[in-house]
């Protein structure tokens, strides 16, 4: 498989581990990572772990721009830069051991009008080899326009290439409208997106199917701990296991991106493998990407469910 990701706003990720993370002290941290980072560069680097062919698309400027593309060089991800004048922001994640996640991220390098434009093209020259899909994913630097992935969406759609979007706010409204054909919130996104909380699983199957009305093929929804639910055409699943305690879920749901479009199975297997590679990743350390050991160790304790009763299966998703 051929897929082709475009990120606008990357990142070098930097990850630490701290027994317990107390504010306004000083820690000892007991260890820490540096990866390529950006949602759109994390599907393309577990793809290539799993052989395929995987293309990002990405700014890249100042001293953390030529560390990322040296990050990027020994993981078989083909990266196509378009160089800007800014610098490369870099992610601060703090893994403490039981598990939970402290993110500092900054809003990146703003990008001139010229440089998004460039970022368009390189896009769209790219799409010209017909790969199997468009990931456009992430946020968008300062100043961007919000319909920015709406742009990589038409452009996909004028090549006769499928997309995907996973965003947020604006962007994913505006990627929305544009018509994807999958799109992956999270619980929290899709209701700010159709303004409305939605506390139950009845509340995401509705508002999933909602946006398939208004034009999106399919609808990955995460559920964080609560698993992910696939709303299609076809049917409604729900994808889970028994809870993990994690070593760090950056990147986790870039993973569960990448297992979806790991295979062309039906619907119920893939989201079972896009399951797995998401469980998986959050037993790596800081945005670590599975290959083909984890990932098939992880497939066991995946359940998928059609058609799932929201009275027996979640009573209660609100966090």
């Amino acid at each position: 498989m051929n897929v082709l990701t475009v990120t606008p706003n990357p990142s070098i990720d930097h990850t630490v581990e701290l027994a317990t993370l107390t504010r306004g002290e000083v820690h000892r941290a007991l260890s820490g990572t540096v990866e390529a980072g950006g949602k759109g560069v994390n599907v393309a680097r577990a793809l290539a772990r799993h052989d395929h062919r995987a293309t990002a698309v990405l700014p890249s400027g100042g001293v953390d721009g030529d560390r990322l593309e040296v990050l990027l060089a020994p993981q078989r991800v083909d990266a196509v830069t378009v160089a800007i004048t800014g610098t490369i922001r870099t992610n601060t994640t703090v893994v403490e051991a039981d598990g939970t996640t402290t993110k500092l991220n900054e809003p990146g390098p703003r990008l001139s009008g010229p440089e998004l434009d460039a970022l368009l093209r390189v896009v769209t020259a790219r799409l010209t080899v017909r790969p199997d899909w468009l990931v456009a994913s992430g946020s968008l630097p300062p100043g961007a326009p919000s319909d920015l992935h709406a742009r990589f969406v038409r452009a996909a759609r004028a090549a006769g290439v499928r997309s995907a979007v996973d965003t947020s706010g604006p962007a994913l409204a505006a990627a929305v409208d544009a018509g994807p054909d999958l799109v992956k919130p999270n619980q929290e996104e899709l209701g700010e997106l159709l303004g409305r909380e939605l506390l139950t699983v009845g509340d995401v199957v509705a508002a999933a199917r909602e946006l398939r009305t208004r034009g999106v093929g399919e609808v990955l929804v995460s559920l964080g701990g609560g698993g992910a639910l696939l709303v299609t055409g076809d049917g409604v699943w729900w994808g889970g296991g028994e809870p993990l305690v994690p070593l760090s879920t950056v990147g986790a749901g870039d993973c569960t991106l990448a297992g979806y479009l790991h295979t062309g199975a039906p619907a119920a297997q893939r989201l079972s493998t896009a399951m797995a590679w998401g469980r998986a990743a959050v037993l790596l350390p800081g945005s670590s990407v599975p290959g083909p050991t984890e990932t098939l160790a992880a497939a066991p304790g995946v359940r998928v469910l059609p058609d799932p009763d929201p009275e027996t299966l979640l009573k209660d998703l609100q966090r």
